[in-house]
């Protein structure tokens, strides 16, 4: 089974950033559109960010626009989020998971999904 694991979360500053990964074992990556979800306590879960299995195309949540790029490493099977300008509002914890293009060009969570990585961002 297609198994995901997330690293690079911690605790970083308000205006600062971090780099998240998600290592891929026992799929064919590229066929996979791939994506991070995020949920704080008490919040409902909240897409982030997903990119096409290519890596051509790319999507966010309004919030993380200009600050947050998700890429991807085929070669590698792992997919990034590098997280800018950070802020306390970004706390939660981030779920890497496999995707797929609907209709319309949005990306929709599927099968798939890390363990999830904890960031915390003080003020």
């Amino acid at each position: 089974q297609v198994q995901l694991v997330e690293s690079g979360g911690g605790l970083g500053q308000a205006g600062g950033s971090l780099r998240l990964s998600c290592a891929a074992a026992g799929c064919t990556f590229s066929s996979y559109a791939m994506g991070w979800v995020r949920q704080a306590p008490g919040k409902v879960r909240e897409f982030v960010a997903g990119i096409s299995g290519s890596g051509g195309s790319t999507y966010y949540a309004d919030p993380v626009k200009g600050r947050f790029t998700i890429s991807r490493d085929n070669a590698k099977n792992t997919v990034y989020l590098q997280m800018n300008s950070l802020k306390p509002e970004n706390t939660a914890v981030y779920y890497c998971n496999t995707g797929a293009i609907a209709y319309g060009g949005t990306y929709r969570p599927e099968n798939y999904w890390g363990q999830g990585t904890q960031v915390t961002v003080s003020s």
